[in-house]
């Protein structure tokens, strides 16, 4: 029996690949992909010359750009695509635009905003695809409640006004802090990469119940990619499939799937400036992909999972 590849070695592995830019799958998909498939969790790198990165990152990717990106969804059967800006330019999410106009009427969006991005400039990216603005509670150190709570409220009324929804990386502590912002609201939410749980702890930690309970509720999406990030038994992180699983029972009606392609490695190092560039990781998405079946092994629950649910919240 081979030994689980932990984070280490996957890190490990990045390094020794000298900077050889975005993975593309190397596992073919042994299942039916429904026709209108969508990987709702992507990022475009663009070249930092055209798309500089924001100052006040905290760690500085390689690029990875629409071609790679096409080739990438091509391999796995995938149509639609929802392109993410991601923390390392801030509220600029001209990269994002740059990626959802190579894809055209297949992609669609999720911006980065604040309380000074002019109504002009909302209108410009709901024109251009735009359905939702991301949150991110969790990078750059520890996360207040309160502060979170503060930036939900603010972050529900923009998008009430825009006809948006809120896409969230946060952690499971901050799911259960916020939970009564978003029973109260009307305006979808969306927690990235399986809520932030952690496969080791359990299903019994603190906050999954109450992530579950909002599924259930129907106010609230939960995007099962990245299972690198909630796992670290590579290279098909089996640990996080009692985790998929609960998420799909609890409402397969509101529950997204995505690659997090190109897997950038967000991990903050002492004595390394987040300046240096920082090699993405090497995921096989063809083999996460081919854990879907494991996760439901209902037809019908995963064309809700790549086709419906996706159409319903992006509106494709």
């Amino acid at each position: 029996m081979k030994a689980p590849i932990t984070r280490r070695a996957l890190l490990a592995g990045v390094a020794s690949r000298l900077f050889a830019g975005a993975s593309q799958p190397a596992t073919a998909v042994n299942f039916d992909v429904p026709p209108h498939a969508c990987d709702c969790h992507t990022h475009i790198f663009g070249d930092p010359g055209k798309f500089p990165f924001f100052a006040g990152r905290t760690y500085t990717p390689e690029t990875a750009l629409p071609a790679e990106m096409s080739k990438l969804h091509a391999a796995l059967h995938m149509q639609r695509v929802v392109i993410v800006t991601p923390s390392v330019y801030g509220t600029d999410n001209s990269s994002t635009l740059y990626g959802m106009k190579a894809r055209g009427a297949n992609a669609r969006g999720i911006a980065v905003i604040d309380e000074k991005t002019p109504a002009s400039e909302l209108n410009r990216l709901t024109k251009a695809g735009i359905r939702g603005m991301r949150l991110n509670l969790v990078m750059g150190g520890e996360p207040d409640p309160a502060a979170a709570r503060r930036r939900l409220q603010t972050a529900l009324r923009q998008a009430k006004r825009l006809g948006w929804h809120i896409q969230m990386f946060t952690n499971l502590p901050l799911i259960s802090d916020i939970g009564d912002l978003v029973l109260a609201s009307d305006v979808p939410v969306v927690f990235d990469h399986f809520g932030g749980a952690n496969a080791d702890a359990g299903l019994m930690q603190p906050g999954f119940g109450d992530l579950l309970r909002l599924l259930k509720s129907g106010k609230a999406y939960v995007k099962i990619s990245g299972a690198y990030r909630v796992s670290t038994h590579g290279p098909d992180f089996a640990d996080a499939t009692p985790f998929a699983k609960a998420l799909i029972d609890a409402n397969p009606d509101r529950v997204l799937w995505g690659t997090d392609w190109p897997h950038p490695d967000t991990t903050v190092r002492a004595g390394h400036p987040a300046t240096d560039v920082t090699p993405l990781l090497p995921i096989d998405d063809g083999r996460l992909l081919n854990q879907l079946p494991v996760w439901a092994p209902d037809a019908t629950v995963r064309r809700k999972i790549l086709v419906d649910n996706p159409a319903k919240l992006y509106g494709f």
